[in-house]
């Protein structure tokens, strides 16, 4: 299993639709072929900021599975025009 975490700033004043939209595009995310689980999670020091943590299989699953499919296209709809700047995603794989 490995970890994607990615830090996303949503331009100031539209975290509410920002939330909206995450709501309809988590189903997408959770559809996919290698998919785990997620969380969401919103700063409490800058309320604009939040944490998405996706669980999958393997970065392959996220990176061709997820992102060269036509859902992605639609996530893409829905969430990227709220960040300002463009998110920053990072992979990770647990230490044992």
């Amino acid at each position: 299993m490995i970890l994607e975490i990615a830090q996303l700033q949503v331009r100031q004043g539209q975290t509410k639709e920002f939330e909206s939209s995450f709501a309809i595009a988590q189903k997408i995310i959770a559809s996919m072929p290698g998919y785990l689980g997620h969380e969401l999670h919103k700063c409490i020091e800058q309320d604009h900021h939040y944490m998405l943590l996706v669980r999958w299989e393997s970065v392959e699953h996220h990176e061709i599975g997820f992102r060269k499919s036509s859902e992605y296209q639609e996530w893409r709809k829905l969430l990227h025009h709220f960040y300002d700047p463009f998110p920053t995603v990072l992979h990770y794989a647990a230490i044992h």
